[in-house]
C-alpha cells in the first residue's frame, strides 16, 4: 500500500483521463490520495472528485498562499465554513510562497497562521506549502509550535538544517520528484533524517520525477520516488511503502 500525501487529482490537466490515470495508480499500490486544496474555485471540483472515489480520496481544506491576494478575508470565511460544516483530514495547503510575487507577504503571513489555529481548535494537521519562505514559515511555526501542532512539510526542498527544524515542529517531510533531480540535493542528505519523518507525495501534475520531469506528472510516478528511497535507505520497496503509509497514518489519523 502507498499513499500519495498531496496530489491535486481534481486539476483540470487530467479531466481527458482522469479515471485512466487514478487506474494507473491504483496498479501499482496507491490506495490513499490526499488531497489539497488550493482557493475557492476548486471546491466543487474538490466534492466532485470525493463523490466518485469515496474509498481512495481524503479532502483537505485551506488557501493556498499563492491564492492570497486582496479577496483574502473572503477566501478565509470560505475555508471556516467549509471546516466548520464537514470533515477534512488536514487544513492545507496553507504556507507563504514569496517566489512569484512579494505584495503580500503580511496577508499570507495572517492568513497562514489563522489557519494554523483553526487546525488546532479542529485538532487536525497543517500540510505547508513553503516557496522561498523558510524563515519566514519557520517564524510562524514558533509562535504557533505545542503538542497540537502538527502536519507535513509539503515538497521539502531545504537543506539538512532546515529539515531538521521542520521536524522539531511536528512536521514530517513531503518527498516527490524533486527527491530525484540531478540538482534536487535532498538526496544528498536524506539518510541523515530518520525514515519515520517522511511521507511520500507527487503533487501531480506538477514537479514529475525523472525520468518523465517537464511532462504532466501523475500518482503512479510516485514509484520512481520509492525506487529513489530504496537506494537512499537501504530497503526494500515495500518497506518503503509501508513505513510510509504508517506515517501518514500518523498525520491524518487515518
Amino acid at each position: 500500500m502507498i499513499t500519495d500525501t498531496h496530489t491535486h487529482l481534481y486539476s483540470e490537466q487530467f479531466d481527458d483521463d482522469r479515471n485512466e490515470m487514478i487506474a494507473r495508480a491504483k496498479e501499482i499500490g496507491v490506495s490513499r490520495f490526499f488531497i489539497p486544496a488550493i482557493d475557492s474555485s476548486y471546491t466543487q471540483r474538490m466534492f466532485e472528485l470525493e463523490k466518485e472515489y469515496p474509498n481512495d480520496v481524503y479532502l483537505m481544506m485551506g488557501l493556498h498562499p499563492t491564492s492570497v491576494k486582496e479577496n483574502y478575508k473572503e477566501e478565509l470565511a470560505h475555508v471556516k465554513k467549509w471546516i466548520d460544516q464537514r470533515n477534512f483530514y488536514a487544513i492545507g495547503e496553507i504556507g507563504i510562497d514569496l517566489y512569484w510575487d512579494k505584495t503580500f507577504l503580511k496577508q499570507q503571513q495572517e492568513a497562514f497562521r489563522i489557519q494554523i489555529q483553526w487546525a488546532k481548535e479542529k485538532q487536525l494537521p497543517i500540510v505547508i506549502h513553503c516557496r522561498d519562505a523558510f524563515d519566514e514559515i519557520f517564524e510562524v511555526l514558533e509562535l504557533e509550535k505545542g503538542d497540537d501542532l502538527r502536519g507535513i512539510f509539503h515538497c521539502f526542498t531545504g537543506t539538512l538544517e532546515q529539515a531538521k527544524k521542520a521536524i522539531s515542529y511536528n512536521m514530517k517531510l513531503g518527498i516527490g520528484g524533486v527527491v530525484t533531480f540531478k540538482n534536487g540535493k535532498i538526496d544528498k542528505f536524506l539518510n541523515e533524517i530518520d525514515l519515520e519523518h517522511i511521507v511520500l507525495e507527487t503533487d501531480s501534475p506538477y514537479l514529475a520525477p525523472t525520468p518523465y520531469r517537464g511532462k504532466r506528472n501523475e500518482s503512479s510516478y510516485i514509484d520512481q520516488v520509492v525506487g529513489k528511497l530504496v537506494n537512499i535507505y537501504n530497503k526494500t520497496f515495500q518497506e518503503i511503502s509501508e513505513i510510509t503509509t504508517e506515517n501518514s497514518k500518523t498525520v491524518f489519523g487515518v
